[in-house]
């Protein structure tokens, strides 16, 4: 009996004797579908959400350039991809924290281990993997993103590539914050649920639009039809879903429930993960920002090697499962 089996009950009850929907028919499925992960979701979100963000009230900007600029060479790309995935990220953010990190001579390789970490692994996309495939799944992408941000972060290091920053960023001497207020723990709590409301409020539509594409996917699409198409015996699948889910701008909130549906059908759970991943870390808006401050040259090499970085955890994960 899993943890949301209540919910589950619930939701049948609702749908097959007040909705008086058959279960054995593809439009009560569907809704049966679409009640029950909207509900599971946004509990694991709000659950999520607040835990990590109640993390973030001890993680000032400025405290995380000063721990990232004294860790040096592997522990640093470690440090600096565990700091990513309780951090808040976005494309529009990039730029800025790329300076402020190199301003404060964080190492170019851990900067991108932090810039790889922040919107792979994000605690929208931890809590609907957890609702829709389960802890054990939710913690493989977690641990396969970290792993990737780690890696290819100490990798890039290792190049010397700074030439290939662009020779403004090196100009730039940002002003420093102000000295960091202590806050108390109200006002952690308070801080925190704010966020919660914050991003559910942003992502929960997003949300709902996948969930219902999938339910429409989970009820009516035929079955072993993606088996056929990009199933484990098509080499080509893996590295084809992360040139799909390139130029495909969305977040995790909208992408997760469409992928739940489609490994329902029968694509590989490697092949799915590697899609996720191209979406959320590969996207071309995420290209066009990171222009600004990375030269052409570092920019081919950066995305090139995070690319092969998607596909190693896509065919291991296919052939480990």
């Amino acid at each position: 009996m899993g943890l949301f089996y209540p919910l589950e009950l619930f939701v049948n009850w609702l749908v097959y004797s007040v909705f008086n929907l058959s279960s054995k028919t593809l439009f009560g499925e569907a809704i049966n579908f679409f009640i029950y992960d909207s509900i599971k979701i946004l509990i694991l979100l709000f659950v999520i959400i607040f835990i990590v963000s109640y993390i973030r009230t001890y993680l000032a900007p400025e405290k995380v350039k000063k721990i990232l600029s004294k860790k040096f060479e592997f522990f640093g790309n470690m440090t600096a991809s565990s700091i990513g995935i309780v951090t808040p990220f976005c494309s529009c953010s990039a730029v800025p924290l790329f300076i402020g990190f190199v301003e404060s001579g964080v190492p170019l390789g851990v900067t991108f281990s932090y810039l790889i970490s922040a919107p792979l692994i994000n605690e929208v996309a931890l809590a609907m993997l957890w609702g829709l495939f389960g802890w054990k799944i939710a913690l493989i992408y977690l641990v396969s993103g970290w792993i990737i941000a780690t890696f290819v972060g100490y990798l890039l290091g290792k190049l010397k590539l700074e030439k290939y920053v662009e020779d403004y960023v090196y100009k730039i001497k940002i002003k420093q914050e102000l000295k960091e207020k202590k806050k108390l723990q109200k006002e952690r709590i308070k801080e925190s649920l704010s966020e919660v409301k914050s991003i559910i409020k942003k992502v929960f539509p997003y949300v709902l639009i996948g969930i219902g594409i999938g339910a429409v996917i989970h009820g009516y699409a035929p079955e072993n039809l993606l088996t056929q198409i990009a199933g484990k015996g098509n080499w080509f699948a893996v590295p084809i879903a992360i040139l799909i889910g390139i130029p495909l701008y969305s977040n995790a909130a909208g992408i997760i429930p469409i992928v739940s549906s489609l490994i329902e059908k029968g694509l590989p759970l490697g092949t799915a993960l590697a899609f996720m991943m191209s979406v959320v870390a590969l996207s071309l808006p995420e290209i066009i920002i990171l222009r600004k401050v990375l030269k052409p040259k570092l920019l081919v090499i950066y995305f090139s090697v995070v690319g092969l970085g998607i596909i190693f955890i896509g065919y291991l994960f296919n052939i480990l499962i």
